[in-house]
């Protein structure tokens, strides 16, 4: 099993003030709430850290104040995807030292076929020394990486794990059957994370660990050490806090737990919007119910 890639890994969100800036104090917070939580690597950049409205400046600039705060006590991994494979490639060419792995989404919007998606990572699994972790989320992109797929990029060197948010059990237990052992699968998705470590994934990237990972973090681990008593208890302690961070789409609902904890505040950028004054109250009373 690849190693440096297992347990939990926060897929961090990206902090703004009143004027949306971003809000650099309040990342740093982030990190140390998830150093103290219990988490096991960091995710900056992703689709929850808001990236698609952040400049390249502005992305580099977040990578560098968590790369400061977390001073190299967990693992971090950099969100580089598109899906103009050239661009993508020079963007990992360019990715600053101290990053430990990469997480690139599948190509979305224009929908390659299978063989264009395979060529796809080859291509950056080529421009790169880092340890690649593929993304699958068909909801997002418009396409699905197929397990034969999985299963051909597995086979190259610097293609460690695949993110998985299609929601096709079938499919990753596919992926988790037939992957070469230094190959690991991770849930894309909160809410079945306990059933996918269950029939084998190795963690999770997740949302609600932003807001709660002492929570779950114990949860991973306690499935991860078949200690799944413990594990079943608090996957159903935080049911009901990840669909409603999910209700009104990511990352409104965790940003409103992390105001909850004083980290963040609940601010995003256009087309994102907060959540509705109902969903704010009913994840407000779950949170101080689980804070207690």
């Amino acid at each position: 099993m690849y190693t440096q890639f297992t347990g939990t890994g926060t897929a961090l969100v990206t902090p703004f003030n009143d004027d949306l800036s971003i809000d650099f104090e309040g990342l740093k917070k982030l990190v140390r709430l998830q150093i103290d939580g219990g988490v096991d690597f960091l995710v900056v950049q992703g689709t929850t850290g808001e990236s698609p409205t952040l400049s390249q400046n502005e992305k580099e600039a977040v990578l560098n104040c968590v790369m400061e705060e977390n001073n190299g006590k967990l693992p971090v991994v950099y969100g580089v995807g598109g899906n103009d494979t050239k661009k993508v490639a020079e963007a990992l060419r360019a990715v600053p030292k101290g990053v430990d792995g990469i997480l690139s989404v599948s190509p979305y919007y224009n929908k390659p076929v299978q063989e264009g998606i395979f060529q796809h990572y080859k291509y950056l699994a080529e421009s790169t020394d880092l340890p690649i972790i593929l993304y699958n989320v068909p909801g997002r992109t418009g396409s699905n990486v197929t397990a034969e797929t999985t299963l051909r990029l597995a086979e190259i060197k610097n293609i460690v794990a695949m993110k998985e948010a299609s929601g096709n059990f079938d499919q990753i237990m596919e992926i988790i059957r037939c992957k070469p052992e230094n190959f690991n699968v991770l849930s894309g998705d909160d809410a079945i994370t306990l059933p996918l470590i269950a029939v084998g994934s190795a963690g999770v990237i997740s949302v609600v660990s932003n807001a709660l990972p002492e929570l779950f973090s114990k949860m991973v681990k306690s499935s991860l050490s078949n200690d799944f008593s413990t594990a079943r208890g608090l996957h159903y302690e935080l049911l009901l806090i990840t669909r409603l961070f999910f209700e009104e789409g990511n990352p409104g609902g965790v940003k409103i737990g992390l105001s909850a904890r004083n980290i963040v505040k609940n601010k995003m950028r256009l087309p994102l919007f907060p959540v509705s004054k109902s969903l704010e109250e009913r994840i407000l009373n779950e949170m101080f119910r689980l804070l207690k």
